[in-house]
């Protein structure tokens, strides 16, 4: 028989993955879905395009920590650790995006069982993953859901590549539109998805959605076996710690407006209404950098810095003046108390000269009156 071609090999796998079903990723959730009440928060809109870049920042407040830490390192970025059973650390934009692009910059964590991911999530549970996982050098796996619809396991495709997701950093790439979702790794298409191709429509991710990195264990013991085998099997501690390291980050969003609202409960992209106004999001992103006190001074008129320095020199003169006063006050102080000093010790001289003399002629008396 003639070896398998990498087409045959990538059929197998998606063949396969039909009937293992993969896991509940760690980062999917809602605090409050829209679909079952309309008393859901508005969902803040980035209205931007904007790189975060971990090289020379943190995540900072238009990020949230949902799980465990992040460490950060000026020559990589943010690592994303698990050291012990149980750590699952995982970030999440405060801002959502109506359409729109994610690109990351990512090496994988190692280690059998371990998934590092990149999600894309809405408060209906529409989903677009990325997903490598640990001992797995060869693919890395594009998935989606629509509405939490865990049916069936059919849509998830694995990818081949030619280079070791674990080994170095690669660009993985979401575009996402009312029409269609492409994949994109190292800038080469590898996916596009239809709309009416996610069961007519009903399962395509359509509503607006935040973005969630993370590493997670789905080969812990306690997972279900079906998530076990999925992820390569089960996760060995003792071998750790897998780090998921992200350089950089960059979320486009393709629509303006301040905030997205469900306009009903029905979860289609037609029912999301688009408050106009200004993003608070992208005013944070946009705002100066605050200023060092040398930037501040650099920034000052020339008439401004002579002005500060005639208050600086008229505060040090009066210090001084203040000090040098002070200093005659102790002094003139110091004299009053060493002339009493002298006054008492004259005094008590001469007491003691007069006892003495009252000693020699016997002038003292034993009384007899008691105590």
């Amino acid at each position: 028989m003639a070896p398998p071609t990498t087409k045959s090999l990538f059929t197998t796998i998606s063949w396969l993955s039909t009937f293992v079903a993969p896991p509940v990723v760690a980062q999917t959730w809602t605090a409050c879905n829209p679909l079952n009440t309309t008393d859901c928060p508005h969902d803040p809109a980035l209205s931007t395009n904007h790189t975060f870049d971990f090289l020379t920042s943190t995540a900072g407040s238009t990020w949230n920590t949902t799980a465990g830490a992040l460490t950060y390192s000026e020559y990589e970025g943010a690592h994303f650790t698990i050291a012990d059973r149980g750590d699952a650390p995982t970030i999440q934009t405060n801002f959502y995006i109506f359409g729109g692009e994610v690109e990351v910059w990512m090496k994988a964590a190692t280690g059998q069982g371990v998934v590092s991911s990149i999600v894309l999530e809405s408060d209906d549970l529409d989903e677009v993953d990325w997903e490598i996982l640990g001992g797995n050098d060869s693919f890395v796996e594009s998935n989606y859901f629509g509405k939490g619809n865990t049916t069936s396991y059919d849509r998830a495709v694995w990818h081949p590549v030619t280079f070791k997701p674990q080994a170095d950093f690669h660009n993985y790439t979401t575009r996402w539109t009312k029409e269609e979702i492409e994949w994109f790794i190292d800038g080469a298409s590898v996916r596009v998805l239809k709309y009416d191709e996610a069961n007519g429509g009903k399962n395509f991710p359509q509503t607006p959605m935040n973005v969630r990195l993370g590493v997670w264990a789905a080969g812990d013991k306690d997972n279900k076996p079906d998530t076990i085998t999925w992820a390569g099997g089960k996760t060995d501690y003792s071998k750790g710690p897998y780090t998921m390291t992200v350089r950089s980050t960059r979320v486009k969003d393709y629509s303006q407006g301040k905030e997205y609202v469900y306009g009903d409960m029905t979860g289609s992209w037609e029912s999301i209404k688009i408050v106009p106004g200004n993003s608070t999001i992208e005013k944070e992103l946009n705002a100066p950098p605050s200023l060092t006190a040398s930037q501040r001074w650099n920034n000052l008129s020339p008439g401004a810095k002579i002005g500060v320095g005639s208050a600086v020199g008229v505060t040090s003169i009066a210090l001084i003046v203040l000090a040098g006063i002070y200093c005659v006050r102790q002094r003139r102080a110091g004299r009053r108390e060493r002339a009493l000093a002298d006054l008492e010790f004259e005094k008590e001289r001469r007491e003691l000269g007069a006892y003495q003399m009252q000693m020699a002629k016997g002038g003292f008396a034993v009384s007899s009156r008691p105590f």
